[in-house]
């Protein structure tokens, strides 16, 4: 049986007491000096994954206990000491590859360098991640009602891995598509680039709320760590598609926003009995905040990896080919991996929540259409 790890860290202040329950109530300065110093720690074991035709694996999730914004703002070669700590714990374990969670797999040069100093093969993750996200956003469009291929879509990090790629695989289906980023040079090179290729219309722009008007769909792989997806500048019954951690969906959108549909793009459900438990306190699962039997996309990236034998670098680097974003589709769909049921904001999306998204949807162009002739 081969066996994996995996690479994870609080995403907020308020996170931490998910890996450690005794940091709940401290101060954030307190917290802050302790996530300096800590080392890194064997956090879950992973058990009871398991293909239909029996195939296991088990692996460990192991914590670097850093911030998303000490990840950025650490120098890189502290951030890689700290991450390359991590997975050669997982390695003494017995882990043959390791993947990298969140903001681990953003810093520097998005694994390159970690996964030549590291003992076994490294993975983002972000091959499944993507695969699941466009999923994802479609089956949002087919559920609101859209016509893609009628419609235009904004992909807000397109200058980055993930939102590079999924740019292309969305473009396929789509009307026109928007590509925005925050530094203009880039994403005019990498329009530049990639728009004689595209299948449809395409432009590009720095400018988020101006795209984002534009837009029916919308799929936001951003590195940041602030709210990116405001409710004002939302078209009416759109959907978001959100594929990064810290999320950039502003919780102001769901309170606000009934008519809008934002779904988590990278969840996967994880075949056979899988179990998280805590490996400080056996016998205690540990809350990954999804549902029973889901993973993100990025770990079941690194299971999938495990339960084929396919022990390499698989996702690395900014520039990632769609041919593995196919291959890893259809190798996690061997596994038994499926897309996971939709869920928002920490919640489930049920049928009921979804009528009345479509509903509010409805009523508010149906308001809309009045204001417009009113004279």
């Amino acid at each position: 049986m081969n066996k994996f790890c995996f690479v994870i860290h609080p995403l907020s202040f308020d996170d931490i007491a998910r890996y450690e329950p005794g940091a709940k109530g401290k101060g954030e300065p307190i917290l802050r000096k302790i996530m300096e110093w800590m080392p890194p720690y064997a956090a879950v074991h992973v058990t009871g994954v398991r293909t239909p035709e029996g195939r296991e694996t088990e692996g460990w999730f192991v914590a670097a206990p850093l911030l998303p914004q000490q990840l950025m703002d650490f120098p890189r070669e502290e951030v890689y000491r700290r991450v390359l700590g991590a997975i050669e714990i997982g390695a003494q374990l017995g882990a043959q590859v390791a993947g990298l969670g969140a903001f681990t797999g953003v810093v520097g040069d998005a694994g390159i360098t970690i996964n030549e100093r590291s003992p076994i093969p490294v993975t983002t993750g972000n091959s499944l991640t993507i695969a699941a996200g466009v999923q994802s956003l479609f089956r949002g469009a087919s559920e609101m009602g859209i016509d893609p291929a009628s419609s235009t879509a904004a992909v807000i990090g397109a200058t980055g891995s993930i939102g590079a790629a999924c740019v292309q695989l969305i473009a396929a289906k789509v009307k026109r598509v928007v590509l925005v980023a925050r530094n203009e040079t880039r994403l005019r090179k990498f329009h530049e680039t990639v728009a004689p290729a595209l299948p449809c219309a395409s432009e590009y722009t720095t400018d988020l709320s101006a795209a984002v008007r534009t837009a029916q769909l919308i799929l936001t792989a951003t590195s940041s760590t602030q709210d990116v997806i405001e409710p004002e500048a939302l078209q009416t019954g759109v959907v978001v598609c959100e594929l990064s951690l810290p999320h950039d969906v502003s919780r102001r959108v769901a309170e606000q926003r009934p008519d809008v549909l934002v779904v988590e793009g990278g969840n996967m459900l994880v075949p056979g009995t899988p179990r998280f438990e805590r490996v400080r306190e056996p016998g205690t699962e540990f809350d990954l905040n999804l549902p029973p039997h889901t993973a993100l996309a990025c770990m079941s990236e690194t299971m999938v990896l495990a339960l084929e034998g396919r022990l390499e670098p698989y996702t690395l680097g900014r520039g990632i080919s769609l041919e593995r974003v196919v291959e890893i589709s259809e190798m996690a769909d061997r596994c038994g991996f499926e897309l996971a049921n939709m869920r928002a904001f920490d919640a489930a999306i049920t049928p009921e929540t979804l009528a009345a998204t479509r509903a509010a949807a409805t009523l508010r162009r149906a308001q809309d259409d009045t204001v417009k002739v009113t004279p």
